[in-house]
C-alpha cells in the first residue's frame, strides 16, 4: 500500500501558500458517504487553517464518483482556482470497480489537459471498506487533507505560471 505507515494530514505548513485570495470549488460524491464525508471535513478545515474564507469555499454534491467528472467540470465555470474531487470507490464482486476508477481517473486527467484550472484527485479506490476508513480520517490520517494541501499550492502555480 502506499500510503502504509503514513499518515496523509502530515504536511509543514510553513511551505504552503496563502489560500486567502483563492477561490476553491469541492465536489463530492454521496456514494459511500462514511468516507467522502470524512474526506470533505478533511479538505475544508485545512484550506480554512491555510486562510482560505468559507465564502470562496464552493461545496457540491454528486450522486456518485463517475459524476464527479461532470460535476468538476461544471464547477470550473464558477470562476474558481482550483477543484477538489471527492469520492469512493470500494472493490465488490464484478468489473465496475475497475470501470469506474479507469473512467474517473481518466476523465479528471482530461479536465486538467483541457482547462487551466488544476482539479485535484481525491479518490480513494480500496479493497475495503476499512481501508477507505483508515484514510478518511482514521488510522493513516486523511487524504482530503493532503488534496486541500495541493489544490492550495496548484492555486498558486497557476496565478503565478
Amino acid at each position: 500500500m502506499a500510503t502504509k505507515n503514513q499518515n496523509l494530514s502530515d504536511y509543514d505548513k510553513n511551505t504552503i501558500p496563502s489560500a486567502k485570495n483563492f477561490r476553491f470549488g469541492i465536489v463530492v460524491s454521496e456514494w459511500n458517504p462514511n468516507i467522502t464525508n470524512g474526506l470533505f471535513k478533511g479538505a475544508y478545515d485545512t484550506l480554512i487553517e491555510n486562510g482560505a474564507l468559507d465564502k470562496n469555499i464552493v461545496h457540491w454534491n454528486v450522486p456518485g464518483s463517475f459524476e464527479l467528472i461532470y460535476g468538476s467540470k461544471k464547477m470550473i465555470d464558477q470562476n474558481v482556482d482550483a477543484v477538489i474531487a471527492i469520492g469512493s470507490v470500494i472493490q465488490g464482486e464484478t468489473k465496475h470497480f475497475d470501470f469506474v476508477c479507469e473512467a474517473v481517473s481518466q476523465g479528471i486527467k482530461d479536465l486538467n489537459i483541457n482547462t487551466d484550472t488544476p482539479v485535484i484527485f481525491c479518490v480513494l479506490t480500496d479493497n475495503t471498506m476499512q481501508q477507505g476508513i483508515e484514510r478518511s480520517g482514521g488510522t493513516y490520517g486523511n487524504k482530503g487533507v493532503e488534496a486541500a494541501v495541493a489544490a492550495i499550492k496548484m492555486a498558486s502555480l497557476r496565478e503565478n505560471a
